[in-house]
């Protein structure tokens, strides 16, 4: 993630405005973020599994579990909206960069 916010910065400090090259930064930056969704479904799904698993059996593990699972989670939503905040900027820089093209 760190490597994908890297190019976004270089980018909007490039005085080259390379709007392929941006294009294709909001693509990776756009299927990463998706990626993140998937995951934050899945981690949901295998939280709401556990949870229903409680009365059958053992609590610490499932408890532990569940733990787990609420911090990837936290930490997946955090991602999501951190990336999302600097595709947007990615976005409107775009923008201007069609803008000043046209």
């Amino acid at each position: 993630m760190t490597e994908l916010y890297e190019q976004i910065a270089a980018l909007i400090a490039d005085s080259e405005r390379d709007l392929d090259t941006i294009e294709r930064t909001l693509t990776d930056g756009y299927a990463y973020a998706l990626k993140l969704e998937a995951e934050r479904w899945r981690l949901e799904k295998r939280l709401a599994e556990v949870a229903q698993e409680l009365p059958a059996g053992d609590l610490a593990g499932k408890g532990a579990e569940m733990t787990r699972l609420s911090q990837r989670l936290a930490a997946n939503g955090a991602e999501l909206i951190a990336l999302r905040g600097r595709l947007a900027e990615l976005r409107r820089y775009a923008e201007s960069v069609r803008v000043v093209g046209v």
